[in-house]
């Protein structure tokens, strides 16, 4: 099959000198008409640290596939920020951007014809935004990630502020201290630094095989990320005349070594909803309860924040995660015959990798952090379509306690700084799910200010909400249905019990049936939608966060 599959339906003969003529506008020489399109898609932008370099690197991506016979093609999506909008109605466009990007992406490659597809993403919601417009368009494609920050001089960061928070609220420091460790725990550009998010999701997609070898490891200023940017053309044209696509490389078999890297590097709940909705994308019927079936097979091995010790730089110092990988095959717990954008299988990229010089970072199978998944898919009265919590089992396995009930993050928020929340409490915040937020904001601001007050083992968290992959404490998010839908977290009232228990990954309130039956009779949804724009057309589309809040 020719490697020009779509860029000659626009401008090969005499028909399309219309097109060339627009193209040459751009730059375009008669020698690059007859050489495959290789659309760059950055994510760049000054908006966050985690994209700020990304336009630089993205031109080094385009000179790579220039200098290996294709013709690179920069265009920009957009991107937010989690982070500087956590805790405010901002942060209800952050989910919302992952289905703006995927369109975007789809969009722009679709109509000008690029055969080959690089994408370079660097934060929570663009990277599976890149994935799922990678996974529509299934054409030979590679994702680049951006890299991880490195914490300051005083091993700090972002979630370190977001703590601090916390810490003030209760007096524990004074504004002064808050402020400098606000000035001094984000610099310079890269992700957020510990196994949050987006280095959740980097070490996913290479995992499922979508991004070069060690692609994920690598901090964002380093010569290593601009060697996985020169790398990157000669990657994308053996794909283009091997006529590999992303349909060839992300199969069932990639997504569960995807599951299985999340899980043993005690990875972000956000991770299920993004490898659900990516599975979708690509026509994989992965479920949720994929999770608990490899979950009940995969310790957690990694000692890295939010719930351990170390940074991701400190991992990528240390070979970042291809030893893990190679670990994980000579166990037999990855499929080491899937496809990766190398052009070859996994367990070929992987035979040369040598371990760990020791297991202070990633631990040995004999003593893991966690000897079974910290991701718990949780099923009962409150979660009848399934919940994700984050437990490690620092904080216990099972939590039981009274419902302390807010209709909003705010309100929740304003309760936890006002000491208003004693121990026992089971912190209820609803309406903040796919449809009723609209968008599925993340708690990390309320979650923070928990631990930051010392509560972190001795409150439960339960929202229709997500997670920031900083969270950590004894915590469910997702809930499905989701309290917009009518779903029984709607029902709870002030001082009911729930148990929340990752042991039998059950989610109960203990309330009767009949008493749940006369107050749904009662019930009315409060939450409006909004009648125009992006919030409106998302909450009108977007399916349960047990789908992975899919839109199509």
């Amino acid at each position: 099959m020719s490697s020009r599959k779509y860029s000659k339906e626009l401008v090969d003969g005499p028909n399309q000198a219309a097109s060339r003529s627009m193209l040459r506008g751009v730059g375009f020489t008669t020698e690059d008409f007859s050489k495959p399109f290789v659309g760059i898609a950055s994510t760049g932008a000054k908006v966050t640290p985690c994209n700020m370099h990304l336009n630089k690197l993205s031109e080094i991506v385009e000179d790579s596939v220039n200098n290996s016979g294709g013709k690179g093609v920069l265009f920009n999506t957009i991107t937010v920020s989690d982070g500087i909008s956590m805790g405010t109605q901002g942060m209800k466009y952050s989910l919302v951007s992952r289905e703006v990007i995927a369109d975007s992406i789809e969009t722009v490659v679709g109509c000008l014809g690029y055969d080959g597809l690089i994408a370079v993403g660097g934060c929570d919601k663009n990277m599976p935004g890149c994935l799922i417009g990678i996974a529509r368009l299934n054409r030979p494609a590679i994702f680049i990630y951006g890299g991880s920050i490195k914490p300051s001089s005083e091993n700090t960061d972002y979630v370190t502020v977001s703590e601090k928070v916390g810490e003030f609220s209760k007096g524990k420091i004074d504004e002064d201290e808050l402020i400098h460790y606000e000035k001094i725990s984000v610099e310079g550009p890269g992700s957020c630094g510990g196994m949050y998010t987006a280095n959740t999701m980097a070490s996913a997609i290479e995992a499922l095989g979508m991004s070069l070898p060690g692609s994920s490891s690598q901090d964002a200023v380093s010569e290593s990320k601009k060697v996985d940017c020169i790398s990157s053309g000669e990657a994308i044209m053996k794909l283009l005349d091997k006529d590999i696509k992303p349909s060839d490389i992300m199969t069932r078999e990639a997504f569960e070594n995807a599951i299985t890297v999340v899980i043993s590097l005690g990875g972000s709940t956000n991770a299920v909803l993004h490898l659900l909705a990516i599975a979708h994308s690509i026509g994989i019927d992965l479920e949720l309860d994929d999770f608990t079936r490899i979950g009940k097979m995969t310790p957690v091995l990694a000692d890295l924040k939010p719930f351990g010790k170390h940074y991701t730089s400190e991992l990528n110092a240390s070979g970042g995660i291809q030893p893990l990988m190679k670990a994980l095959l000579d166990k037999g717990m990855l499929h080491g015959d899937c496809l990766t954008v190398t052009g070859e299988t996994l367990e070929q990229n992987l035979k040369n990798v040598q371990p760990y010089d020791n297991n202070e970072i990633i631990r040995s199978f004999e003593e893991p952090i966690k000897k079974d998944s910290h991701l718990r898919i949780l099923y009962g009265n409150l979660a009848e379509d399934g919940a994700v919590a984050k437990i490690t089992g620092k904080e216990g396995t099972s939590f039981e306690g009274k419902a302390r009930v807010f209709n909003s993050e705010e309100d929740g928020v304003k309760a936890i700084l006002s000491n208003l929340i004693n121990e026992g409490d089971v912190i209820v915040i609803r309406y903040e799910g796919p449809k009723g937020g609209p968008g599925m904001r993340e708690m990390l601001k309320p979650t923070s200010a928990i631990m930051g007050l010392g509560l972190g083992d001795k409150v439960g968290f339960i929202t229709d909400g997500r997670f920031s992959g900083g969270t950590h404490g004894f915590v469910v998010g997702h809930i499905s249905p989701e309290a917009a839908d009518g779903g029984n977290i709607a029902l709870i009232e002030e001082g009911d019990i729930i148990l929340i228990d990752a042991e039998n990954d059950k989610l109960t309130l203990k309330v009767e049936d009949e008493v749940l039956a006369t107050r749904r009779s009662n019930w009315k949804n409060p939450i409006k939608t909004p009648d125009k724009g992006v919030l409106s057309k998302y909450a009108n589309s977007v399916k349960s966060a047990s789908l992975g809040a899919i839109t199509d």
